[in-house]
C-alpha cells in the first residue's frame, strides 16, 4: 500500500476512535482522554508507516522502537494520572468557558486530534526513510537525545506527581527539581524528542520534514495548548504564589531562579 493512501487510512481510524472517546467522555466528564488517545495512537501509527516506507531496514528498526517506547512511556503515564487526578485543568476551563457549546468544542478538538496524530508521524516516517545502509553517528545521535528526552520528561513527570500526591502542599506551586529552572520542564524534554527524529534523518532527502516535529511542537507547546492554559489554570487556582512563580522561573527553556521582580 502506498504511503499516502496508509495515512488517509490512519487519519480514517483515528477519527473514528476519538469519535468514539468523545462519546465516552460525555459520561464520565473527563476529556483527559483525548491525549491518551492521541499519544497511544501516533506511536502505533508511527510503528506501522515506519514498516511501510522504504528505507534502510535497521534504521526503520531505530524508529519504530523509539516511537513505540516513546508513546508507550507518555500514554501510560497518562493513563495513570487519569485514574487518580481531575480532570486536567485545560479541559475544566474549557468547559466553563464554552457552557452549553462545550460539547461542539470538545468534538472539533478530540478530531483536531485525530489529524495531528497522523501528522506528527511525519517526522518519524522521514527518518525511517532515510536509506542510507548501516549505522552511522547520526543515528546514534538522534538516540541519544531521545534518551535524554526520555528520562529529562520522566523525571519531571515523577517530581510533579510526587508533589501532588503530598497532602502538605496542597494549594502550592511545585518548585522542586527541575521545576525549580522551569514552570515546565515536561514539556521542554517532550519538544527536546522530536530533535532525536531530526538526527536520524539526516542528510535525507526528506530531512526538512523532521523539523515539522520541532517546530510545530514548539508553537503548541508554548503558544497554543500548553503553557498558555495550563498557566491561565493556574493562575485561577494558585493566583499570587503562581504569579510570583512566574516572576522567578523560566516558562520553557530551564534555566537558573531569578530574584523575584528581577526583568
Amino acid at each position: 500500500m502506498n504511503m499516502p493512501l496508509l495515512m488517509l487510512l490512519g487519519w480514517a481510524v483515528m477519527a473514528m476512535v476519538m469519535a468514539a472517546l468523545w462519546v465516552r467522555q460525555k459520561r464520565t466528564h473527563n476529556a483527559g482522554i483525548v491525549d491518551v488517545a492521541w499519544s497511544f495512537g501516533t506511536g502505533l501509527l508511527a510503528v506501522v508507516f515506519a514498516w511501510q516506507v522504504e528505507g534502510d531496514q535497521g534504521r526503520r528498526w531505530i524508529v519504530a522502537v523509539l516511537a513505540g517506547l516513546w508513546a508507550t512511556r507518555l500514554g501510560y503515564h497518562l493513563v495513570k494520572r487519569m485514574a487518580h487526578e481531575e480532570e486536567d485543568g485545560r479541559y475544566r476551563m474549557m468547559r466553563e468557558r464554552y457552557g452549553s457549546k462545550a460539547q461542539s468544542y470538545l468534538f472539533g478538538f478530540f478530531q483536531i486530534q485525530a489529524f495531528w496524530a497522523v501528522m506528527f508521524t511525519l517526522p518519524m516516517v522521514a527518518a525511517a526513510a532515510n536509506d542510507a545502509p548501516g549505522v552511522h553517528w547520526f543515528d546514534y545521535g538522534g538516540i541519544a537525545i531521545w534518551l535524554i528526552a526520555m528520562i529529562g520528561e520522566s523525571i519531571a513527570d515523577m517530581q510533579l506527581a510526587r508533589f501532588r500526591q503530598d497532602a502538605s502542599t496542597n494549594g502550592q506551586v511545585c518548585n522542586r527539581g527541575l521545576w525549580r529552572y522551569s514552570r515546565h520542564p515536561n514539556y521542554f524534554f517532550e519538544w527536546i524528542h522530536w530533535f532525536a527524529y531530526l538526527f536520524i534523518a539526516w542528510n535525507s532527502s526528506w530531512w526538512w520534514v523532521t523539523w515539522i516535529g520541532v517546530l510545530v511542537m514548539w508553537f503548541f507547546l508554548t503558544k497554543v495548548t500548553g503553557i498558555p492554559l495550563t498557566e491561565m489554570r493556574a493562575l485561577q487556582t494558585r493566583g499570587d504564589a503562581y504569579r510570583q512563580y512566574q516572576q522567578t522561573t523560566s516558562a520553557f527553556f530551564p534555566m537558573p531562579p531569578r530574584s523575584k521582580g528581577a526583568e
